[in-house]
């Protein structure tokens, strides 16, 4: 396996690892995302036995040990795997989430103290602002959450848009069509009647890019994409 980077935005780098033994034949991409500013970070760890892929990633881009905030979508091994690894790597590096996540994991699992973030909350990371949204279970546990880097309009949804296959790293198709098929293969979102209002409070965030966990990363009208994904969502609890 091999890890790549691309920049897709001012600052940001997608890092991605592709494995074909995953969902065969097209193969499942792990993506983390690295945020550049005075106060570095990065979203998604991606599992342990993947932290010297991502380290050395990250290394293309900026020293490692400078690393200074590690963040993630919700407590998932292919998430926050590697969380500690980050933390003994970088020695000023800490996890910073949701309260909820804080509470009943992280401040258990991470071998430093992680900083809370409420609902709405802001990081300033020195050049880029990173404002937490709460996203409960959407797409997976209560802790879910997701974070708008706003001085590029890039949404780091973790799993949202789920698909399997090794496409380009950003991408102004289609990702509404293979996150539906994706559904459909893994039925992995906790689908309930508010998870459609969950993802169009996304959606008026108007973002400009979203940055995908599993598949590409996409620039082009993503408050349509992220409707579209809720209509999905209401059609499949039934709501009308």
């Amino acid at each position: 396996m091999d890890t790549n980077v691309t920049e897709i935005a001012d600052g940001i780098y997608r890092l991605s690892t592709y494995v074909p033994e995953i969902a065969p034949p097209a193969g499942f991409v792990f993506n983390q995302f690295l945020v550049k500013g005075d106060e570095p970070l990065l979203f998604h760890t991606g599992p342990r036995r993947m932290f010297p892929l991502v380290q050395a990633a990250v290394a293309k881009v900026m020293k490692p040990s400078d690393l200074r905030w590690i963040s993630f979508g919700h407590v998932e091994a292919d998430e926050c795997g590697a969380m500690n690894d980050w933390l003994a790597l970088a020695p000023r590096a800490e996890v910073v989430h949701g309260r909820t996540a804080c509470f009943v994991s992280l401040n258990d699992l991470a071998d430093r103290a992680p900083r809370p973030l409420a609902d709405g909350e802001v990081l300033d990371i020195g050049g880029k602002h990173l404002r937490w949204f709460d996203t409960p279970h959407v797409p997976h546990g209560w802790e879910a959450g997701v974070l708008h880097e706003e001085t590029s309009g890039t949404l780091l949804c973790g799993d949202l848009f789920t698909q399997v296959g090794n496409g380009p790293a950003l991408t102004s198709g289609d990702i509404v069509g293979p996150a539906i098929a994706g559904e459909d293969m893994f039925h992995a979102s906790s689908l309930a009647p508010s998870s459609g209002a969950t993802v169009r409070r996304l959606a008026e965030l108007k973002p400009q890019r979203l940055a995908l966990m599993h598949g590409p990363s996409f620039a082009g009208d993503a408050a349509a994409a992220l409707n579209a994904l809720a209509a999905d969502f209401d059609r499949r609890v039934g709501v009308r």
